[in-house]
């Protein structure tokens, strides 16, 4: 059992889980990264990365997630490619994670397992994914610059991103299924002032084309069922996120969308494990800001095992009360 053991267990390899083991291992900590798909996350599938700092050309979502990957392991993170299922406290204050191909028992759990975008669901989605279908403005908008594209629907997000690419498109269409959007209403004010948005209400996606590229949408009247083409650039998609945090349910407190509350320095409201990244509530959902919080996760975590080591006997009192 003692090589189950491990001081620090992250779970997901994504950008904030790599950096937490990077930063746990390198401090001499026996470290498990537990990765269910590919490491990298969402940027594994991303094509370019091209708002990291240190890469003024950019760089390959792939070649980032893999120079990440590589850095971590090269300080001792054991990369653990299974899926926790759950997380439950031992007597000795430790935590034992359930995995398909056995348990593991950690000291300290840093939760970095992301979120993954919900998808419309239309023919063309998958394939157009990095050549046109985006889910990120503040990531991919630059690559429209003087472009036509699409947001496709009407919260706070859609408008949000919306209102950001029109500095670098030249026109932006919002496609949203209901006759108004539900955005903040200062939102929807200053995206029917701009000049550069058109809209297309009561619309949903039924259909994306294209060659290499996207090069238009097929949509669907919600009124009459009608079909029209919509030549665009590019589609962004905002219909929501979806937290991975599912097994995490009892364990530490999650918002009414299932993203974890934490503490200013990351801590859940379950003593020794931390959040990290895209499943935090608040969360940039940015490469560079993921990065920053996989390390203060795992400093903190470091933090809270010289405690332990100090003859202070967890786990400690459960914290009271996590804000965003």
């Amino acid at each position: 059992m003692a090589e189950d053991r491990f001081d620090v267990l992250v779970i997901g390899a994504g950008p904030a889980g790599l950096t937490a083991g990077l930063y746990a291992s390198r401090a001499g900590l026996k470290t498990a990264i537990v990765e269910k798909g590919a490491p990298g996350g969402q940027i594994a599938t991303t094509d370019l990365v091209d708002n990291y700092p240190g890469f003024p050309e950019g760089i390959l979502g792939p070649d980032l997630s893999q120079l990440m990957e590589k850095q971590a392991v090269r300080f001792g993170s054991q990369l653990i490619y299974d899926e926790v299922t759950g997380l439950k406290p031992r007597e000795d204050g430790s935590w034992e994670a359930t995995m398909y191909g056995g348990a593991k028992v950690a000291r300290t759990v840093i939760v970095a397992s992301g979120a993954y975008e919900r998808k419309l669901g239309a023919p063309g989605e998958d394939r157009f994914r990095g050549r046109g279908v985006s889910y990120c403005a503040i990531c991919d908008g630059a690559f429209f610059k003087g472009g036509k594209v699409a947001v496709v629907g009407g919260g706070d997000s859609a408008l949000t991103e919306g209102l950001y690419l029109t500095r670098v498109v030249e026109e932006v269409t919002i496609i949203h299924r209901r006759d108004e959007p539900r955005a903040a209403y200062d939102l929807q004010q200053r995206a029917k002032a701009n000049p550069k948005i058109r809209w297309i209400l009561s619309h949903v996606v039924e259909g994306m084309e294209g060659d290499d590229q996207l090069r238009r949408l097929i949509l669907r009247s919600t009124k009459d069922g009608s079909l029209q083409e919509l030549q665009v650039d590019g589609v962004f998609i905002y219909i929501g996120m979806v937290p991975n945090t599912g097994f995490l349910a009892g364990v530490v407190e999650r918002d009414e969308a299932g993203y974890i509350l934490a503490t200013p320095s990351l801590q859940t409201s379950a003593p020794g494990i931390w959040v990290a990244g895209d499943a935090r509530a608040g969360s940039l959902a940015q490469v560079s800001t993921a990065v920053g919080e996989g390390a203060i996760a795992a400093l903190e975590a470091e933090a809270y095992l010289g405690r332990w080591e100090a003859g202070q006997k967890p786990p400690w009192p459960r914290l009271e009360k996590v804000t965003l």
